[in-house]
């Protein structure tokens, strides 16, 4: 296979995923405004969440540590 038939298989290969992708984008269901806010304040209260269960289990943790260093 000469070098410019690898080039147009591989430039082909590229445009054609692009492609794709573009097509499926397309079909994607897009949330609405109030579905994006309500998914928002899901993943802030999750992040606050596990932050502060973070928090708590480090402090427990060096506390151990700590007694029993």
């Amino acid at each position: 296979m000469s070098f410019l038939a690898k080039m147009k298989q591989s430039f082909g290969s590229t445009f054609s995923f692009f492609a794709d992708s573009w097509a499926e984008l397309k079909k994607v269901r897009w949330p609405n405004r109030k579905e994006l806010t309500s998914y928002t304040i899901v993943v802030l209260f999750t992040i606050v969440f596990v932050t502060i269960y973070f928090w708590l289990l480090d402090i427990g943790i060096s506390s151990l540590v700590e007694l029993i260093v």
